[in-house]
């Protein structure tokens, strides 16, 4: 079972706020900019409007023009002092007249819809591209933006709607360069306490072997805790399914693992009976907690937020909620770090590089006035020098550069960002969330943002996670992982559409019944009952359409290989 599309939902709302963390790099800017007249944006020509055309569309690139945007998201409009909206004015000219949401978003869009009331921007949304309210973009793009062009250069075909293969929508995540340097590791792991970790002498545990010997001497010493909790809820099922692709040393492409480009499911393939298998025997040392299959999601997460769990397999931002509340207790101490475990010869893929959103970001709507000036601007907001701006600040107000180059914050500047008045005064959260950006790390080695510069990620935590990272030798949680590798094409599988009713979605559907009821079957069991139950198992996978749900994987791995592949 994949994260989902919750995943994506959440993965973009924490990307927003995380990326936005310190919304603020040096304002030199030397962007040349090219002259040209309004062009057609593709098949919905914004040639109708060009009587109304702003200067910029006559050759002035720089002059005063406001465009109206529209975001749904919720959230506080900046001050009208706001310093980057200055900065941004007084450099390329542009205002905004920005409307965020408010009340339920599909009322919100049908209006829209229904009037063709569209504003000049908008972020990206099915219900808006179904209504064909966004023009194309690629060619806009490769007439007057070279550094958008760049930017999407590795994913050029993958942003394209595959409905009809035009560029709607730029995407605002899953564009990398340089290094990843993200410091709150959000991903898949075997979890284990600080405190744990920090009583047993600062272990680090690389095989299954390792990871329960150190909950089983801990659980010794302290009887009440709970050795090892899992989670097999509704559609958050990940926690006890998707462990063995990462042992084996796959990335999560949900229900199947892709070796040479072809997919095939691993719940009846030895590296799934090997996990069960060792969950079979802990349980039987009494280390599993024997409410973990029965429990819904409210009862995990509460189980965690009591600190009474001392280990798990899970995605950090599935039990993150859990986490917040142990912060909010003072018990930091009972917070989690997070180990990629592997099985003997398995090479790490943990990590993986966030997929690019298609259809997620902020496009062009078929009344804007002035396709040409609104596609320039974007091509110099993802210039590095406005990138820093937009992501760090302003040099020498909200931060500071060292000897060597490397961007760091001072104390006083670290808490200005925490605070929502400055926030609103100096950032522009919520619209630079939709906007194209810079992930990773810049040409001179600074990461995208002040939340992901290891040294600066380090500096702002509290003395005790500080404590733990020291003894690890390490700046931030993510370094227990190692850095991502490139994406293959296709990646995820798992979001290779299933049609409702096919043959490959109801095998889909029928595995994940008898993952959800014998899984606990065979952990539970006791050991001599293991083999049988497991066989049972199996027996029971190849009696469905398994083929039927690989073969239309494998189909969708191909298409995207054939259609996505930069030439």
């Amino acid at each position: 079972m994949h994260k989902t599309a919750k995943r994506s939902t959440r993965a973009i709302a924490a990307g927003t706020f995380a990326l936005a963390l310190a919304l603020t790099g040096c304002s030199s800017n030397n962007t040349n900019n090219a002259n040209g007249n309004t062009a057609n944006g593709g098949d919905a020509s914004p040639a109708a409007n060009a009587g109304n055309a702003s200067p910029a569309a006559n050759g002035d690139d720089n002059a005063p023009v406001t465009f109206s945007v529209f975001l749904a998201s919720p959230g506080q409009t900046p001050t009208e002092d706001n310093k980057i909206l200055k900065l941004i004015k007084e450099k390329t000219g542009v205002s905004f007249k920005t409307e965020l949401l408010v009340g339920d978003l599909q009322q919100k869009l049908g209006v829209m819809i229904a009037g063709g009331d569209y504003p000049d921007l908008m972020s990206g949304d099915d219900k808006l591209l179904n209504a064909k309210a966004y023009i194309p973009l690629e060619d806009l793009i490769e007439k007057y933006a070279p550094n958008l062009k760049k930017h999407y250069a590795a994913v050029w075909n993958q942003i394209k709607d595959e409905t009809d293969g035009h560029i709607y929508v730029l995407p605002s995540y899953g564009v990398y360069q340089g290094k990843i340097t993200e410091p709150t590791y959000q991903g898949p792991g075997f979890w284990l306490q600080k405190a744990v970790l920090e009583e047993m002498g600062y272990p680090t545990p690389k095989t299954l072997d390792e990871y329960f010997d150190i909950i089983a001497k801990y659980k010794e010493k302290h009887p009440d805790m709970i050795g090892f909790e899992s989670l097999n809820f509704d559609w958050r099922v990940f926690p006890l399914q998707n462990a063995p692709e990462h042992l084996a040393g796959h990335p999560n492409d949900g229900g199947v693992i892709v070796d040479n480009n072809k997919a095939q499911i691993f719940a009846d393939k030895d590296i799934s009976k090997t996990y069960y298998k060792k969950l079979n025997e802990i349980n039987a040392q009494g280390l599993m907690d024997k409410e973990a299959f029965v429990q819904n999601y409210d009862q995990y997460l509460a189980k965690i937020a009591s600190g009474k769990v001392i280990g798990m397999f899970d995605q950090h931002w599935n039990f993150q909620d859990g986490e917040t509340s142990l912060i909010s207790q003072g018990k930091i101490e009972n917070t989690y770090i997070g180990f990629p475990l592997l099985y003997p010869g398995a090479e790490e893929w943990y990590r993986d590089r966030g997929a690019v959103g298609t259809n997620r970001g902020l496009g062009i709507s078929i009344n804007a006035k002035d396709p040409v000036r609104i596609i320039k601007f974007l091509d110099q907001m993802i210039t590095e020098d406005w990138q820093k701006t937009l992501q760090w600040g302003v040099k020498g107000e909200d931060y500071e550069v060292k000897e060597d180059g490397m961007f760091y914050r001072t104390p006083e500047q670290r808490a200005n960002a925490d605070q929502t008045s400055w926030q609103l005064a100096n950032k522009i959260t919520t619209m630079f969330g939709y906007m194209p950006k810079i992930q990773g790390t810049y040409s001179d080695g600074n990461a995208a943002d002040a939340g992901t510069q290891p040294q600066e990620f380090f500096d702002s935590l509290k003395p005790y996670d500080q404590k733990i990272l020291k003894a690890y030798n390490k700046k931030t949680w993510s370094e227990f992982f190692k850095e991502p590798k490139e994406n293959y094409i296709y990646f995820p599988a798992y979001s290779i559409v299933l049609k409702d009713g096919s043959a490959a979605k109801l095998a889909q559907s029928k595995l994940n019944d008898l993952q959800v009821k014998y899984l606990p079957k065979a952990i539970m069991a006791s050991p001599d009952e293991f083999e049988g139950v497991w066989q049972d198992y199996v027996d029971r996978i190849h009696k469905l359409d398994i083929k039927a749900y690989e073969d239309r994987i494998n189909e969708g791995i191909q298409q995207r290989i054939e259609k996505w592949s930069v030439k």
